[in-house]
């Protein structure tokens, strides 16, 4: 599937600071969520499903990809 993505609205996390392993996410395309590289804008793009994009933040909020401590 390919999208038009050129005047999409792209935004990162405002956890991410001035970071740079940054993803950035761009909304309003039905039931999927394109998610780029912040370094490489003119990289290539994902295409999640929404809801899989949607369980994925829910378990990262869970802690679910935490490191345990050593």
């Amino acid at each position: 599937m390919e999208l038009d993505l050129a005047e999409d609205r792209w935004r990162k996390s405002s956890y991410s600071g001035d970071a740079g392993q940054c993803i950035e996410v761009s909304d309003g395309h039905a039931g999927l969520m394109p998610v780029r590289d912040s370094k490489e804008p003119d990289g290539p793009t994902l295409l999640f499903p929404t809801d899989a994009w949607q369980s994925f933040v829910t378990a990262i909020r869970a802690g679910e990809f935490d490191s345990p401590l050593e």
